[in-house]
């Protein structure tokens, strides 16, 4: 099939390359040149395991372009994949997907189903319906479909050719078509439902996920005052089969371009739309805010002050796999950390570049965990990454460490080690 995908960011160039690998013909639209050129060498502008191999080995099947008007003209199907950020009242800011949605209207010349792979708030895909309708510049039919991406960033790739479902919502029989021709290739289990159901799906799945963190990192906090261990109270919970072992790991909250986005987007719709309270996602938001400073406030109130004092970072993206920093708990600590007069040496395998980007020379910038802790008397840990957890123990002797994703086997006497959940070593 003849397909085109309006984005190539994180959802948009995944989807692109995984329905390319899946032998339909894509063409992947953007409205940066120097990122379109990027592409168009074989570079992905994105960290992610596998994209960059998969566009090389798909590229005769692929092409980049700015020039929406050719790619979307004779389409049989066209995926927007935008970004939906969050805007300041916690609502997701829809204007890309408008833009996406007007240009469509102006280029399409054949029948053509728009399919709505961004995270939308419920009802949206109603909207740009009516919308692309409205302002067709020739006379097709036009049918909409929901189709939300269930992508982790680190195994987005993986994730999306080997899916436990594909979730599609129609309104009609001549979409279902279209898209049970599309994803015929990738041989998974499809979920069928009306868009709004679609659309809920994919609100409901990612906030229940991070209800799930957010719960293990207040059970955390109780577990420190009542002296119980949160990795065996894990251990105890995973066992059971309607409760599962994912997401049950405590650390210092969620962040990523998903999860503080979607459950405040899902939060404010159903509040300022519908007069409904989600208390539950209320409070996975209050805990994750909490959490996300836990460790400043802890060691503060051992040392006191930080003015000063080095402080080593290790971890800056939100998790291990990526470079996306959005939404990283690093930011939180950091803008803490230089407010009390803090010196941060810090270091990332993979996220340096884009934090660099939002503090260029407030922060000292190392190539390996050992010289960033150097010199440093206090020792955040923040992400996961083997690069971290596999620390020669020796550089953190005499320190103070805070590990806030409890990834690092210290021996006793090696340091003063201060986990999530845990008893401290003193």
């Amino acid at each position: 099939m003849k397909l085109a995908v309006a984005g190539t960011g994180y959802v948009g160039l995944v989807t692109a390359v995984c329905l390319a690998e899946r032998g339909h013909t894509v063409s992947c639209v953007d409205v940066d040149q120097k990122k379109i050129d990027y592409m168009k060498s074989g570079k992905s502008p994105i960290y992610e395991q596998d994209l960059e191999e998969l566009m090389n080995k798909n590229k005769d099947k692929m092409t980049y372009t700015t020039d929406y008007q050719s790619a979307y003209r004779d389409a049989e199907a066209i995926f927007i994949g935008v970004g939906t950020p969050q805007q300041e009242d916690g609502t997701a800011n829809l204007s890309y997907v408008r833009i996406v949605a007007k240009q469509i209207a102006q280029s399409i010349e054949r029948d053509c189903v728009i399919v709505i792979k961004s995270t939308v708030p419920i009802g949206t895909n109603d909207e740009i319906e009516e919308f692309i309708k409205n302002n067709l510049a020739h006379p097709v039919n036009v049918y909409i479909a929901s189709n939300p991406e269930f992508l982790s960033q680190g195994t987005a790739v993986r994730d999306t050719l080997q899916a436990k479902r594909i979730v599609v919502g129609t309104e009609c029989e001549e979409a279902r078509k279209v898209m049970e021709n599309v994803y015929k290739p990738f041989n998974l289990p499809m979920v069928y439902t009306n868009r709004r159901s679609a659309e809920m799906i994919k609100y409901a799945s990612n906030d229940f996920l991070a209800l799930k963190i957010s719960y293990m990192n207040d059970i955390a906090n109780l577990c420190e005052l009542v002296g119980a261990d949160i990795d065996d109270v894990k251990l105890g919970m995973s066992y059971d089969p309607r409760i599962g072992d994912k997401f049950l790991n405590a650390g210092i909250g969620y962040g990523g371009s998903c999860f503080p986005k979607d459950t405040n987007a899902l939060y404010y719709l159903a509040k300022n739309t519908y007069n409904y309270e989600l208390k539950t996602i209320k409070a996975a938001i209050d805990v994750n805010a909490m959490q996300k400073t836990k460790l400043f406030y802890m060691a503060k109130r051992i040392i006191g002050d930080f003015s000063g004092v080095n402080v080593a970072i290790l971890g800056l993206t939100f998790k291990p796999g990526t470079d996306d920093v959005r939404d990283s708990p690093s930011f939180d600590m950091i803008d803490l950390l230089l407010k009390d007069g803090a010196k941060i040496h810090a270091y990332d395998p993979v996220g340096m570049n884009n934090m660099k980007r939002h503090y260029p020379d407030e922060i000292m910038y190392f190539d390996t965990p050992e010289e960033a802790v150097s010199d440093c008397p206090i020792v955040f840990v923040l992400t996961e990454w083997n690069e971290i957890s596999q620390i020669n123990l020796s550089a953190l002797q005499g320190k103070k460490v805070f590990d806030g994703r409890n990834c690092l086997k210290i021996t006793k006497g090696i340091c003063e080690y201060y986990p999530i959940g845990k008893k401290a070593s003193i």
